[in-house]
C-alpha cells in the first residue's frame, strides 16, 4: 500500500513569490486536466465544544487572494463549531497527481449578497435539498428524507427557490498555506508560506 511518487519539476520556493493563490489555482487546474473526481473537494477541520477535532469533506466554491469559500447550513455541526471557534483547516488532496495543499486560518461568514449570487448558480435539485435537509440532525430513515424533499418540491412548484434563511457561505482566510508534492523514496517536497504581522507572506521549505 505504498506509492512511489515521480515527477519532472520539483516544487520550489520561487513558485510562491506571487503568493499562494496562483499556485493553488494552477494545481487545481492540473487536477481537473488529470480527470480527478471532485478536484475542488477539501477536508475541512474544525473543533467541537469538547475540544475534539472534527473533519468532513466539503466543496470549495471560490478561490481569491482573500481565501477560499464554501457554503453550508448555518445550523449544521460545522457552523456551530465555527461560531464558537472561528478557525479552521482545509486540505485538498490529489493522490492521482501526487499533490496536497493545506490552508489554516480564520473563518467568517460571507455577505448575504455573495451567498445569493452563488445560490443562483446551484442546480435546482441542490437548492431544494438545502431546504429539505436539517443538516446534522438525526433522521428517522431514508423515507423521511425523501418525504421532506417531496414536500419542499411541492411547496415551491415551478417557481424560484429562494436562499434558506439558515444557509450561506464562509470565507477561510489563511494565515498559513502548505504545499506538498510527492517524490521518490518518501523525500517529498513541502513548502509552507505564512503571513506575518504586516501582512507579508514568506515561504520556508520543510523536511518531509
Amino acid at each position: 500500500m505504498r506509492k512511489d511518487y515521480r515527477g519532472v519539476h520539483d516544487l520550489d520556493e520561487s513558485w510562491l513569490v506571487d503568493g499562494w493563490e496562483s499556485l493553488l489555482r494552477r494545481w487545481m487546474h492540473d487536477a481537473v486536466a488529470a480527470s480527478v473526481v471532485e478536484p475542488n473537494a477539501m477536508v475541512l477541520g474544525t473543533v467541537d465544544e469538547r475540544g475534539w477535532p472534527a473533519t468532513r469533506t466539503v466543496l470549495c466554491k471560490g478561490v481569491t487572494e482573500e481565501g477560499i469559500t464554501f457554503y453550508t447550513n448555518y445550523d449544521s455541526d460545522k457552523a456551530r463549531q465555527l461560531a464558537a471557534t472561528p478557525h479552521a483547516s482545509a486540505t485538498f488532496t490529489w493522490p492521482l497527481i501526487g499533490r496536497q495543499v493545506t490552508l489554516r486560518g480564520v473563518v467568517r461568514k460571507v455577505s448575504v449578497e455573495q451567498t445569493a449570487e452563488y445560490w443562483g448558480t446551484r442546480p435546482r435539485g441542490s437548492q431544494l435539498g438545502a431546504w429539505a435537509s436539517q443538516q446534522s440532525r438525526p433522521a428517522g430513515g431514508r423515507d423521511d428524507l425523501e418525504r421532506a424533499l417531496a414536500q419542499v418540491s411541492a411547496r415551491f412548484g415551478d417557481g424560484p427557490v429562494p436562499v434558506p434563511p439558515n444557509w450561506g457561505g464562509y470565507l477561510l482566510r489563511p494565515g498559513s498555506v502548505e504545499f506538498w508534492q510527492g517524490r521518490a523514496n518518501r523525500m517529498h517536497n513541502r513548502i509552507r508560506t505564512t503571513m506575518d504581522a504586516t501582512g507579508r507572506w514568506s515561504a520556508v521549505r520543510l523536511q518531509p
